[in-house]
């Protein structure tokens, strides 16, 4: 089975990108994936099912309240489609969100890198207050305590290795690429 979905035929898609409507094109199609037929209404009143399928019970999907008010099962029902992609469509769309070795060069606005620094070093600090309260108060505690410590709580410990992880990250590169655009373009 063959769909075609005609992003251009839409008149508000005309002025997205190639790949915008690419990926429109896929939540089209992850929509508006089901078949309807319409009920005959005369088939109701004498009592007929509508339905012309065999057996679909394993594949039937249950209904949204939404989709039951605006009137499925009763002026309408739906048809599940079975549809695979092949694997070109599959490296496609797999490659689509998937960033280029050019997206690692280019510069953050120093600005916005030096306003997510300062946060971050804030939320550091805060992070290490707590580790040092954490860690005064394990050595109060007794084995059990500390094996149900943690339980429901944010742990300090990792959250600020996680910010130190991200922080000199950020830096690393946005240094790295503010050297190399002022070696190359010089």
């Amino acid at each position: 089975m063959q769909l075609d979905c005609d992003v251009s035929a839409v008149p508000w898609c005309n002025h997205l990108h190639f790949l915008q409507r690419i990926d429109f094109a896929v939540l089209f199609l992850q929509v508006v994936i089901d078949a309807f037929r319409l009920i005959n209404a005369n088939m109701m009143v004498l009592g007929h099912e509508p339905r012309q399928t065999t057996s679909n019970l394993g594949h039937l999907n249950k209904p949204s309240i939404q989709a039951l008010i605006h009137g499925l099962n009763r002026h309408y029902y739906s048809i599940t489609i079975n549809y695979r992609k092949n694997e070109l469509e599959q490296k496609m769309l797999l490659n689509l969100h998937k960033k280029s070795w050019m997206e690692g060069l280019t510069l953050q606005d120093y600005s916005e890198h030096c306003k997510l620094n300062e946060t971050v070093v804030k939320e550091m600090l805060e992070l290490a207050k707590n580790y040092n309260k954490a860690v005064e108060e394990e050595d109060k505690m007794t084995p059990e305590q500390l094996a149900i410590k943690n339980v429901g709580k944010q742990d300090p410990k990792r959250h600020l290795e996680e910010h130190v992880d991200v922080l000199m990250t950020c830096n690393i590169v946005q240094c790295l690429a503010a050297m190399l655009d002022t070696v190359v373009f010089k």
